[in-house]
């Protein structure tokens, strides 16, 4: 054999090495971050759904034969592993599922960027997968709009909805302006919600152009009036991508609605801490 036949043949556990050793520093590095923020450093029970050409990854905790399933959805550039600390404190009792939606977390990339109302079927057809009857449907950011659709398009699957820092306020919908937004409410932010955060937005850095694009076409407040189920509607008190009057409408706007603010938190509150909307949602879920 020729020195360049073995360079050929070796090659490929070269790269099946290296490739190895990359993916033992990224797990390293993500268990770091989940110890830092305590995260959860364990996996619950994992699956892989996919429906009309995209997937979602969905991480189910809890008892499987508690009365109450939460499902909870992400905002842009995040992932299921950002509701964590609001997991640990609603596992106990409840069966709470997070997903990683399309492009998202470790979902992988679909070929096409799904619009918001795809993402709700999408959605939709791993709540009737779950088959735990109506759920509890939670979205933070972004991920108020796909539950929003979902609460429209699929009314049968949700008992109540949580919009968290509903998004995107009608008067402000160039993504220059959103972006200076968040960057602004990020400033001065705790370290805990940067670094949940940065972790996320490299997850899901291909395309976030175009999903940011999807985000923003979408028109929330056509929805809104057509949702039946009881919504509860929470906002930080210094969220600056919510303002107040949009806040305001989205609650108006909604037939059945309670408002919720918390006190000195931004637009990630449910990564920041997860106590206060914790206790609310406990709150407002026993008062029927």
């Amino acid at each position: 054999m020729s020195v360049d036949d073995s360079t050929r043949d070796s090659s490929p556990a070269v790269a099946a090495a290296a490739v190895d050793a990359v993916g033992t520093v990224v797990d390293a590095v993500d268990r770091a971050i989940d110890e830092i923020t305590g995260m959860p450093t364990d996996d619950g029970r994992i699956e892989v759904f996919a429906h009309g050409g995209a997937s979602l990854i969905g991480e189910r905790r809890g008892p499987v034969d508690a009365a109450r399933t939460v499902v909870l959805v992400h905002g842009i550039g995040m992932g299921r592993k950002v509701f964590g600390d609001l997991v640990q404190r609603l596992e106990e009792d409840t069966l709470v599922v997070a997903v990683d939606l399309p492009g998202y977390g470790d979902s992988p990339e679909p070929q096409r960027t799904p619009t918001m109302e795809r993402m709700a079927d999408l959605v939709a057809a791993y709540l009737r997968h779950l088959d735990r009857g109506p759920v509890v449907l939670l979205g933070h950011s972004m991920g108020t709009q796909v539950v929003t659709e979902v609460a429209v398009r699929h009314p049968a699957a949700v008992s109540h909805l949580v919009l968290v820092a509903p998004t995107v306020d009608r008067r402000r919908r160039h993504p220059l302006t959103q972006l200076s937004r968040l960057a602004r409410d990020l400033w001065g932010e705790s370290p805990k919600v940067l670094l949940l955060g940065a972790r996320e937005y490299v997850r899901a850095g291909p395309h976030l152009r175009r999903k940011m694009r999807a985000m923003l076409v979408h028109r929330p407040e056509h929805a809104f009036p057509r949702v039946a189920a009881p919504a509860l509607v929470v906002r930080g008190e210094r969220d600056l991508v919510v303002p107040p009057e949009w806040f305001e409408e989205v609650v108006a706007t909604l037939p059945n609605a309670r408002s919720f603010v918390v006190e000195g938190h931004r637009h990630e509150t449910l990564i920041r801490t997860a106590a206060p909307m914790a206790a609310e949602l406990r709150r407002w879920l026993a008062a029927g």
